[in-house]
């Protein structure tokens, strides 16, 4: 094809000759980047070998059985407490701290019991009362009351400041308290037995706390705020869990039908897709304008009630969203983003209105090509299952590595400033320190499993090499599958006639020729990608530990490098999705692979915007539609405003638990279809400018494209702009 340019084509390299034998993805091919592979096959070896040594080294029992603070099992047989198999927490409260996910350990005191408690006391009420001999059961053996006040038990944690009602749960106490029709029940009872076994109202059960007013004020507080913070939030996480089980068929039901959805719009796309990508673009313009306009009606009409100019900082938190939507500033907000929203869109189909008709033309073509290899649409399940698979292995994997070798013992100081804290310690001698007196309240507890042998100090090392193979074989699956789609469109593409000269299982075929000789290629691509992830992990990693830094120069170069592996890392995935491409389609390595690649968008700069902008928008619109339509639709239902389906749905605590689970699902199944239509639109794109380049469209060398694609890309004027041949 004749270039335009007056830059030299070796600059860009040399456009693709006609070959008359070329029929599309070439079919007699040998195994690329062999040592890379069998690098990758020896990795996957050794990771094998590192979960085996992993689940040998690791206690199973230590996972299934709870471990207390002093790192012992609870239930275990041949121990002191074979006979307590639950484990309670002194205050559960704590275990919303961020150290749970890096230890596995609740930060609070852990005792085994032999049950949980059934009533409701407080230290207060039980101190030196004849209720003291069911209490103490749940305070460190061996203490003595006669040693300490209330307050030092307290901070010491010898014993919780109360107990509440409580059910076994996963071998661990959970408090039992549920609210019924605005009635507050002990394991559904309205009436339970204090410290003192008497019979009490469940709604005196705050008050209880309130009849210890010989305490300390800050004593006090801290324990009716407990009560409170422990109601509340068990109160929300039960009606969470109630909507979830009454309602997970109707977000079933939504998701199948979300698929139903996908499915209906990428086969609408053949037929109407020029009026239904305007559809989709008029709509969600329309849809963002309505928003606009209904949330400055509703910020005018609260705008003058009283109470509706509070602002949402002061009322803080509340699980009814009905309380935001009755401020002002709230629909404000909703107004301002709104805004800027359509402003984008509206700046985007200015700048790209010429190229609409092109992308246009790729869908129809994509779409077309989908409908013939229907296949396609399901490979998205073979990808999610062996990311699956991924997944489960190294979070065992993980699991075990955290639970090899003997306890680890660490401070743990009440007050975060203590320069003991998070040191390690030892049970046994931790009395005779003076850690306690410099650190009030501080503890040896137990933290994590390891040791001091050679294999249990480089468990860090080991647990960076399982994070790394996780990530190399996570970005492996998902280059073959791309590259998979890449090379059955392709067969569609360069089919003269279609559908009668696509080979019979294109989608099988690929897969196999993929597997079979291009395992080393996609393994080095996916190598590449996975090191620069790690550095990104160790670069967000440093940024947290240097958050409360003073030196700014170093926050300064660290956010820089942040940054430039970010960018970096999305330039990978481009060029690796190209490469790939032309992997499925020449079967060459990915070194040469990417340089074709790479020298094909050289020549054809004009796909960036064409391709990776206007497409990309489209389809981002049309995953914004299909959920969109099911939200709104879930919506109706969930807050019963469809006639015909208000008795089937069940009554919620809170509309916005399914309502939220079917939209986020409703945009990963949106994203999983569209994604498999993406590749394609990739692949017919940089198969057409090849056409372009072999070809002149005489009956000696006729275009592979549709005569509607053709119609569009004009290879006189248009189509040379786009894919010009230096």
């Amino acid at each position: 094809m004749a270039g335009n340019t007056d830059v030299p084509s070796s600059h860009y390299g040399e456009p693709r000759k006609f070959d008359p034998n070329f029929r599309g993805p070439v079919h007699k091919r040998s195994c690329t980047d062999v040592v890379c592979c069998v690098i990758f096959i020896v990795v996957i070896l050794g990771y094998i070998a590192l979960g085996t040594v992993a689940w040998f080294h690791g206690d199973p029992s230590k996972i299934v059985y709870p471990t207390d603070s002093h790192g012992h099992f609870c239930g275990r047989q041949n121990t002191p407490n074979a006979n307590k198999s639950i484990l309670f927490y002194f205050n559960m409260l704590k275990c919303a701290n961020p150290a749970v996910l890096v230890h596995l350990q609740c930060p609070t005191t852990q005792l085994c019991v032999s049950k949980c408690p059934d009533r409701f006391a407080t230290l207060l009420d039980s101190w030196n009362t004849n209720s003291w001999e069911y209490y103490k059961q749940f305070c460190r053996p061996g203490f003595d009351i006669s040693s300490k006040s209330v307050v030092e038990a307290i901070q010491d944690e010898d014993c919780p400041s109360m107990i509440v009602p409580s059910r076994p749960f996963l071998q661990r106490c959970f408090p039992d308290f549920i609210t019924r029709n605005g009635i507050l029940t002990v394991a559904n009872k309205t009436i339970f037995k204090d410290g003192e076994n008497h019979e009490r109202s469940v709604n005196d059960l705050k008050d209880a706390a309130k009849a210890a007013h010989s305490a300390p004020r800050e004593l006090w507080t801290d324990i009716t705020g407990s009560i409170s913070s422990l109601l509340n939030a068990k109160e929300i996480g039960i009606k969470i869990f109630e909507d979830y089980a009454n309602s997970w068929n109707w977000i079933l039901l939504g998701l199948v039908f979300t698929m139903m959805v996908s499915l209906v719009f990428i086969l609408l796309l053949r037929y109407i897709a020029g009026v239904l990508l305007w559809l989709v673009v008029f709509g969600i313009i329309a849809a963002v304008g309505f928003g606009i306009w209904h949330c400055y009606w509703e910020y005018s009409s609260l705008r003058g009630k009283p109470g509706a100019n509070v602002t949402i900082s002061d009322i803080g938190f509340h699980s009814d969203f009905g309380v935001y939507l009755q401020l002002s500033q709230t629909w404000l907000i909703f107004m301002i983003v709104l805004s800027i929203i359509e402003v984008v869109i509206f700046v985007i189909l200015i700048f790209l209105r010429a190229r609409l008709r092109i992308a246009i033309a790729l869908l129809k073509e994509s779409s077309r090509a989908v409908s013939y290899i229907m296949s396609t649409l399901l490979y998205p399940i073979i990808t999610f299952f062996l990311l699956a698979v991924c997944i489960a292995y190294w979070l065992v994997t993980a699991v075990f590595l955290a639970s090899s070798g003997n306890a680890v013992y660490k401070v743990t100081a009440a007050d975060d400033k203590c320069m003991y804290a998070n040191l390690a310690c030892s049970p046994k001698t931790f009395s005779q320190t003076n850690i306690t007196k410099v650190c009030p309240g501080s503890q040896c507890m137990f933290a994590f499993y390891g040791g001091e042998s050679a294999y249990y100090r480089y468990i860090l090392v080991l647990h960076l090499c399982n994070l790394f193979v996780f990530l190399w074989l996570v970005n492996f699956t998902i280059a073959l599958g791309q590259c998979t789609l890449a090379g059955a469109f392709a067969s569609y593409y360069w089919a003269l006639k279609k559908p009668k000269d696509i080979p019979p299982c294109p989608l099988v075929s690929s897969f196999t020729r993929a597997l079979r000789y291009h395992t080393g290629s996609l393994a080095f691509g996916s190598l590449i990608l996975s090191v620069v992830q790690v550095i990104r992990i160790v670069l967000e990693y440093l940024d947290r530990k240097l958050k409360d830094s003073q030196n700014g120069c170093a926050r300064f170069v660290l956010s820089c490098l942040k940054c430039c592996f970010w960018c970096l890392e999305r330039f990978i995935k481009f060029v690796n999705t190209n490469a790939y491409i032309m992997i499925a389609i020449y079967g060459k390595s990915f070194c040469t692979s990417s340089k074709d690649a790479f020298h094909l968008l050289l020549r054809n700069v004009l796909r960036v915007y064409v391709l990776d902008r206007v497409t990309d928008f489209l389809l981002f619109l049309g995953k914004l539609l299909i959920t969109g339509s099911v939200g709104v639709i879930a919506f109706f239902v969930f807050t019963h405003r469809i006639p015909i389906l208000q008795e089937g749905v069940p009554s919620l605590n809170y509309t916005w638990v399914p309502l939220l689970t079917v939209i986020f699902g409703s945009y990963v199944i949106a994203h999983g279809f569209l994604n498999v239509y993406a590749m394609c639109v990739d692949t017919l794109f940089l198969c057409f400018c090849e056409d372009l380049e072999r070809n002149d469209g005489s009956p000696s060398r006729p275009y592979y494209m549709s005569p509607g694609l053709h119609k569009i890309l004009r290879k006189g004027d248009e189509g040379a702009k786009l894919c010009a041949a230096s």
